[in-house]
């Protein structure tokens, strides 16, 4: 998951880059939502990775 959101963040940077402005900004707001979900998904795992573990 942290793979695609580098690849949309890569995306951004590139249309940016080449000033398509709208797609850097769309690009940007995917990669930024697949980034949180990552956190929000990573620190779950922590907590209740370990408690099912026998």
């Amino acid at each position: 998951m942290l793979r695609w959101a580098l690849i949309f963040l890569v995306v951004a940077i590139i249309a940016a880059i080449f000033g398509f402005t709208g797609i850097a900004q769309a690009s940007a707001d995917i990669a930024r939502f697949i980034f949180f979900i990552f956190v929000v998904l990573f620190v779950l795992s922590l907590l209740f990775g370990g408690r099912f573990v026998r």
